[in-house]
């Protein structure tokens, strides 16, 4: 007898079911139905029916914060990383650090760029309800809304771990720095980490397959949806094995090695600032005023990158620990009920893309060279320090100028 499909309006689940199950369907006989080896329930795992935003994420929680208050936050993170990528690209304002900045800024810009028409369509436009269809759509969406936002992160998360070593190694192995973070090694770095992440999400490019399926839906008869399977690689290597690599390597590479290398990091700096402030404090009464005014240049700059990293663990922890809860659920004992564990992950995820402008604040509120440098941009004839010996735009950050040595911010 030939299979039908019923669709439960609540949550768009697809029950595939033979006509003999009608009756008890409806009837209400639900738990009966489920014996039966004919049907197959759409959250049943380790497969979802079709691709449909409703059943993926709590949208009443979704559509205020991704429909509405999304587009105005995408509007003033591409206005303030995009006026980071060009300041930081200017002549005189390359330097190892600012290479690392600039490639922050980009993978934080695409990571809410890539899934931006896509959150509106779903959320601002309310077609969050309907079915996904054809199959090159649902490729599409799953590309942009889960893949590529999770490798621009996940380059941006490595990033911001190779900022704290470069400015740790800058500040407490200065003859070191001269060897390490040159130019182009820096860059030689941010290709790797590019790399890396890239090859990290490589197989969630083609860990699902999308077929189309025609189903009734609210009543309308022949919509086409996309029906969602695993690939056959993934079914061959094992779906447990496959998920428990992946979720593995990320809970422990991207969220907890990178954020406690961070917090060590960031309290090691925090004791070389202040040494360095007392070191400071004995120049100056040693009327050794170059020297005072070098240092004080590092230290500005040691204290900004101080503020970004913070901020990052700000929004990053919550979302580290959120992860490793959500999986120790998923995979040996439910610790966090699974609706709260999607309504905490949506919230820091949230607050994550929140954040991407407040960097721009951090290097217009604690850099004097980047406040300029911006100035000289949109205000012509805008006073700038003259660029000699006494220049606020290069200051040295470690001993005598080198070729190594680095634009301060």
């Amino acid at each position: 007898m030939d299979d039908i499909v019923i669709l439960d309006w609540n949550c768009t689940h697809v029950v595939r079911a033979n006509e003999s199950l009608l009756a008890q369907l409806r009837a209400g006989s639900l738990l009966e139905a489920e014996e039966d080896a004919n049907i197959t329930f759409a959250m049943e795992p380790p497969e979802p029916p079709y691709l449909n935003v409703s059943c993926e994420l709590p949208v009443a929680y979704a559509q205020p914060l991704y429909g509405y208050v999304m587009p105005a936050l995408l509007v003033v993170t591409m206005l303030a990383n995009t006026l980071i990528v060009v300041v930081l690209s200017k002549r005189h304002m390359r330097s190892p650090t600012n290479a690392v900045l600039m490639a922050m800024a980009l993978c934080d810009m695409f990571t809410l760029l890539v899934p931006a028409p896509w959150l509106f369509y779903m959320y601002t436009f309310g077609n969050h309800y309907r079915p996904l269809a054809p199959i090159a759509a649902c490729y599409a969406y799953n590309a942009m809304n889960e893949v590529l936002p999770a490798l621009f992160h996940t380059a941006s998360i490595w990033l911001t771990l190779a900022l704290a070593v470069q400015r740790y190694i800058y500040v407490c192995h200065a003859p070191v720095a001269r060897t390490w973070c040159t130019m182009p090694r820096v860059l030689k770095c941010v290709g790797w980490i590019c790399f890396v992440a890239t090859l990290h999400q490589s197989t969630r490019f083609a860990d699902r397959v999308y077929e189309t399926l025609t189903i009734e839906w609210r009543g309308q008869r022949g919509v086409t949806v996309c029906y969602v399977t695993h690939a056959p690689w993934v079914q061959w290597v094992s779906i447990d094995l496959y998920y428990t690599v992946y979720f593995v390597f990320r809970v422990v590479f991207v969220h907890t090695v990178p954020c406690i290398s961070l917090i060590v990091l960031n309290v090691l700096l925090f004791r070389a600032l202040r040494a360095a402030q007392l070191k400071r404090e004995k120049l100056f009464k040693e009327k050794r005023n170059s020297e005072c005014k070098r240092m004080l240049d590092a230290n500005c700059t040691t204290l900004m990158l101080i503020a970004v990293v913070t901020a990052f663990l700000l929004v990053e922890i919550p979302l580290a620990v959120v992860t490793v809860l959500h999986i120790i659920s998923s995979s040996i004992t439910e610790i966090l009920d699974y609706h709260i564990a999607n309504v905490l992950i949506l919230f820091t995820n949230f607050f994550i893309i929140a954040s991407y402008p407040i960097n721009f604040a951090i290097y217009c509120g604690m850099s004097r060279q980047f406040r300029e440098t911006f100035k000289e941009l949109f205000i012509r004839g805008a006073v700038t320090t003259k660029r000699n010996g006494s220049s606020s735009k290069y200051s040295l950050v470690n001993g005598p100028r080198t070729c190594t040595n680095e634009t301060v911010l």
